[in-house]
């Protein structure tokens, strides 16, 4: 089998040399070249065809949005990101994601060691490479479409959050409490419940949660969500759901309680689960080996609630690769929960539902837009 060509683009020549050394180490990677900004990398791309990118997001010249931009529309390529939070943009890594990223990388940093790094850019390289051609068809066919319409959202949503505010202080100053409605509405939330709704997602499913989530309201049951993502970087995307939906969305902290109207992000790097204390369901945040490859799992999460929640759950797994979720989702159904599981189609990979497909898991098999009114009904009924 022929090798897996790796460009590496960081314009820190100690990262270029640490992850040049790792992929020349690795029997199925081939190391091509390394570029310190996107102008070299451009040229190295053209000349030397890789098959996956290694991209920074900090660099001189031109930026890595930028770039990944470029490389998306002209000349797609699965491009992992390795880059830590940065100073100037800290959404940066999640806007890289919505731009084509195939997956995202922390760089060394705090409790973050180089090894554990190394062997999850490694796993990812040639898990991308893996999906390569699914991967970029699907990108091209569905997240255009996805990007769109949440475009279209985020203007209807800032005109529609400005004119609210207009009218809260309009009430304030005129002493007219009816009009501060949305205040009470979102008081009436606030309160305990068995009822919640599971997510599980990975590869392609942050812009399949932008998707669900702007499209729903905020008198939903609690809703709990792995997305396979690294530390630090599930505490910004819950700031970017949280901006573009009617729902509070938060990354979850270890014992609060769940409660109507609120999503909860599980912490990268860490397991999360759901623990009864009395009559209440609280989150249970806790370290452990890595399931499926992946920490947090879905599986891990999914357990806990099949025996916490038992059939008061409707459990969603989405785009993503491997086979995370697929057992979890099956203790779910197998205690009376309703399981549904992403179709091919609407898929950008299509690895995670087939795989609980394939495991008689699901209850339902339907595109992302057929989950919309799923989630809708369930929180009705």
């Amino acid at each position: 089998m022929e090798k897996i060509k790796v460009l590496v683009v960081d314009d820190s020549a100690i990262v270029r040399d640490v992850l040049s050394k790792a992929i020349e180490s690795d029997k199925d990677l081939a190391l091509i070249g390394t570029a310190p900004d996107p102008y070299v990398a451009r040229d190295k791309i053209v000349k030397l065809n890789p098959d996956v990118v290694t991209l920074d997001i900090e660099m001189p010249r031109m930026d890595g949005l930028t770039f990944l931009e470029k490389v998306m529309k002209y000349n797609p390529i699965p491009v992992i990101i390795v880059s830590s939070i940065t100073q100037k943009d800290n959404l940066a890594a999640i806007k890289a994601l919505e731009l084509g990223a195939y997956d995202v990388v922390n760089k060394p940093q705090g409790s973050i060691s180089v090894g554990e790094v190394i062997d999850d850019i490694i796993y990812k390289i040639k898990e991308a490479h893996q999906n390569k051609d699914n991967f970029l068809a699907k990108w091209k066919e569905l997240s255009l479409t996805y990007i769109a319409e949440l475009e279209k959202k985020k203007i209807a949503r800032s005109i529609t959050g400005n004119l609210k505010i207009i009218q809260n202080q309009t009430a304030f100053k005129s002493g007219n409490t009816t009009d501060t409605l949305e205040v009470s509405k979102y008081l009436s939330t606030i309160q305990t419940t068995d009822r919640l709704i599971a997510i599980g997602a990975s590869t392609g499913g942050t812009v399949a949660l932008e998707y669900l989530f702007t499209n729903l309201a905020g008198n939903l049951p609690p809703i709990v969500v792995v997305q396979h993502m690294p530390p630090t970087f599930t505490y910004q995307f819950a700031l970017r759901l949280n901006e573009l939906s009617a729902l509070n969305i938060k990354e979850a902290e270890d014992g609060e309680t769940l409660n109507n109207g609120t999503v909860y992000i599980a912490p990268g790097g860490i397991h999360m689960g759901l623990k009864r204390s009395g009559g209440l369901i609280k989150i249970s945040l806790f370290d452990g080996p890595r399931v499926q490859y992946q920490k947090p799992s879905v599986d891990i999460l999914f357990e806990s609630i099949s025996n916490v929640a038992g059939r008061n759950v409707l459990a969603l797994l989405l785009t993503g690769m491997g086979k995370d979720g697929a057992e979890g989702l099956l203790k779910i159904k197998n205690k009376g929960g309703y399981t549904v599981a992403q179709d091919e189609k609407s898929s950008i990979v299509w690895g995670m539902p087939k795989a609980a497909i394939d495991n008689k898991a699901a209850c339902e098999v339907v595109s992302l837009e057929s989950m919309i009114n799923i989630i809708k009904k369930y929180g009705l009924s």
